[in-house]
């Protein structure tokens, strides 16, 4: 086979299986991988990463077209909604080492310690409202109806304190579908301090179950923390705490991303 046929027949494996490894095509066609890489270069192909999306059950779509289209007629209401979410973080978080290199004239075997004999973990609850971050608060044990409620009843208003009067009084508040939302106390609670303003299952407005992309906190918050969290190593709880309350920090005073985070949102919903 010429060199123009190998070159064809690069082109013609990957128009037929874009997913198929170079390293792949470099064998079949018995050349260099980097052959095959200035031929796809020559036609202007690229490889990009997959990207991670949530699966969607049959009924979810009906769910978050409702949703957004309430949410696109209220064009003011997204700066005050109090976007609320769990998160836990453990003491083997995902630590992202594939960008991560040591350069040396001799391969010095470098490693990144892991301990699968040690557990701990810390569950933290966090809300987004505009260019505010709220929390973080440790959730300790199980997270129940009952703690939920008796977190919203005693701990909400003291996190809620920064917030001015103004923006409270038209303020809603947003939770996902976990068991422990959904209970009858905690509804009627939401129902009396959050009149006609709360959004959840069960609620006056429903939230879409499995749309991640819908909440600064899941499409942004969260994984801004972990990867602040995560970039060391952490030996015991107390000192994956103090990560995850300086994480915190750090992102409470980026209020310009917080704000376009959350106005997001709403072009989510458009789209």
């Amino acid at each position: 086979m010429n060199a123009s046929m190998k070159n064809e027949g690069t082109v013609q494996m990957v128009q037929s299986s874009p997913r198929l490894r170079m390293q792949r095509i470099a064998r079949r066609l018995r050349v260099p991988h980097t052959r095959v890489w200035r031929t796809l270069q020559a036609e202007g192909t690229y490889p990009y990463h997959l990207q991670r999306v949530q699966h969607l059950g049959p009924g979810d779509f009906a769910q978050r077209l409702e949703f957004c289209k309430w949410l696109n007629g209220s064009c003011q209401l997204h700066p005050y909604i109090l976007f609320t979410d769990e998160a836990q973080f453990n003491c083997d978080g995902v630590n992202n080492t594939h960008n991560s290199h040591v350069w040396a004239d001799e391969n010095p075997h470098t490693t990144v310690e892991s301990n699968f004999q040690l557990h701990f973990s810390v569950n933290v609850w966090c809300a987004v409202l505009d260019d505010q971050l709220i929390g973080p608060f440790i959730l300790e044990g199980r997270l129940t109806g009952e703690a939920y409620l008796r977190f919203l009843q005693e701990e909400l208003p003291r996190l809620l304190e920064d917030v001015p009067l103004n923006k409270q009084a038209r303020m809603s508040i947003q939770h996902d579908g976990a068991p422990a939302h959904f209970s009858r106390e905690v509804r009627i609670f939401l129902n009396s301090l959050f009149p006609g303003r709360w959004i959840g299952r069960g609620g006056p407005h429903n939230w879409p179950a499995r749309s991640p992309d819908l909440s600064p906190l899941d499409y942004c918050a969260w994984g801004w923390m972990k990867e602040l969290v995560y970039s060391v190593k952490v030996g015991t709880r107390d000192a994956l705490l103090g990560r995850v309350l300086d994480a915190a920090d750090r992102i409470r005073n980026s209020q310009r991303k917080l704000q376009r985070a959350t106005r997001a949102v709403q072009n989510r919903a458009a789209a």
